[in-house]
């Protein structure tokens, strides 16, 4: 089969009419629980103390320009989201809702980059993937407003983008779990699980070394296999079960906010279509009697929906060769990418080290040649000092903020250098910075760090 015959069979795969069923109650799904999140952003006073407060916020490299709005006026992306996340639910103003979430949920989240988390990534590629669908042709406000858009069927391609998703983020997770320190050291469970041991009933089994390897080695088995289970019928119920405790389990154990509640809810979309079909049958019921699909209605010839513009498989194509590769840039870098963390975010690292780092900061006048420490606590918040010193791109970014700082108050052309003793899965303290390098004269850039002090040369114990 020659090339242009291939395409043409991906392209009628691509194209061919299925239920929207699927599409739709993620919609709803999402839709609920990023309301409910954002709400619980608020309640837990994060505006004010993550995004207000602040002197200082880290930056994601790239996006620099990224500021938050003066004062109480960094509440309105949230009103905005919370009006976008009911109407996404409704299927209402549809398009536009779904834009509005993901500029204002991905502009919060690059605010700073200290409170960086797995999940708010895949909630703003899930939210940028639901632009590009018809989800609100069916059980929306905007069929009622405009039933000619009303339709039961999209092509398949609507709803494998979000399957391909879900597949990469837990088959990378469940990849980047097969390290030595995971699973013949057990590490990091082996360090967390023992300080759960006042839970009731199994909190004893918490203490065993045991313990620590069987949840290592099934955390990775789960994450690599998950999705392959999810995709045969045969085994589906099994695997969402397992999805249920697994997301469970790491939710009672682990601070990770909505993460779990998010993957429950989202493989969901690797059922039948019937049984979406009849999800959205009871609920619509309940709400106006009416079911939305029965065999009658099944029958009926739909006017077929537009063919897959040129537009969006280019840009959908650029989309998952990222999402694929981009996740190995690691590779690029010399070292521990646990150590160096070149290249170890955006890449579905879940959970998969216990790292700590106290960094102190000197500053020496480049006139008179006077040096003193820098308190930290005087520019930032407990968690930012805490991620700072620990990670580099961090560290170097606070070291220009306090040029920056110190040149505004009258020091002529400030030293600035850092000593910080970082801890990596339970190993004793090492420096992680070059402490005799001047980091005002470092720019951040793609190429390797060499002012990082290499771990892999010091003795592991």
């Amino acid at each position: 089969m020659d090339i242009a015959a291939r395409y043409h069979q991906v392209i009628k795969y691509l194209e061919q009419p299925i239920s929207i069923a699927p599409l739709v109650v993620l919609r709803v799904v999402f839709g609920l629980l990023m309301l409910f999140s954002t709400l619980r952003y608020i309640a837990m006073g994060w505006v004010e103390t993550q995004l207000i407060e602040p002197v200082l916020h880290f930056s994601y490299y790239g996006f620099e320009w990224v500021n938050p709005l003066p004062g109480n006026w960094m509440y309105l992306p949230f009103a905005i989201m919370i009006a976008s996340s009911i109407t996404i639910t409704m299927g209402a103003y549809y398009r536009l809702s779904t834009i509005l979430f993901f500029v204002c949920f991905t502009y919060i989240e690059l605010i700073d980059i200290t409170y960086y988390l797995n999940h708010y990534y895949f909630v703003s590629i899930i939210a940028f993937l639901l632009i590009l669908v018809p989800a609100n042709r069916l059980f929306s406000l905007d069929v009622k407003r405009n039933p000619s858009i009303r339709s039961r069927k999209v092509s398949s391609w609507c709803i494998d983008i979000f399957k391909f998703q879900i597949a990469i983020v837990y088959l990378y997770a469940g990849l980047a779990k097969v390290n030595y320190d995971w699973l013949i050291h057990a590490l990091p469970l082996s360090i967390w699980l023992p300080a759960k041991s006042s839970l009731p009933v199994i909190g004893g089994l918490f203490t065993l070394k045991a313990t620590a390897y069987v949840f290592s080695w099934l955390g990775m088995l789960f994450d690599t296999l998950v999705v392959f289970g999810l995709l045969r019928k045969k085994s589906r119920w099994f695997s969402y079960i397992a999805v249920v405790v697994f997301h469970a389990i790491t939710g009672i154990l682990f601070q990770i906010g909505i993460f779990p509640l998010v993957m429950i809810f989202a493989v969901i979309i690797f059922f039948s279509e019937s049984f979406h079909q009849r999800l959205l049958n009871a609920l619509n019921k309940v709400l106006t009697g009416v079911s939305l699909f029965d065999e009658k209605a099944s029958q009926l010839r739909e006017q077929r929906q537009p063919g897959f513009a040129g537009w969006k498989y280019a840009l959908l194509s650029l989309f998952f060769l990222f999402q694929v590769f981009f996740p190995w840039r690691y590779l690029l870098y010399p070292g521990n990418v646990f150590w160096t963390e070149e290249g170890y975010r955006f890449a579905w690292r879940v959970m998969l080290m216990e790292k700590a780092g106290t960094a102190t900061f000197y500053v020496k006048d480049g006139e008179n040649g006077r040096e003193g420490s820098v308190i930290n606590g005087q520019f930032l918040n407990m968690h930012q000092e805490k991620q700072m010193a620990m990670q580099p791109d961090l560290m170097l970014q606070y070291a220009h903020y306090l040029d920056r700082h110190y040149s505004q108050n009258g020091m002529k052309d400030p030293i600035v250098r850092v000593e910080s003793y970082v801890t990596l899965n339970a190993q004793p303290a090492r420096l992680l910075i070059d402490p005799t390098v001047d980091l005002t004269q470092v720019e951040d850039q793609w190429t390797p760090k060499d002012w990082i002090l290499p771990y892999s040369t010091q003795n592991r114990d």
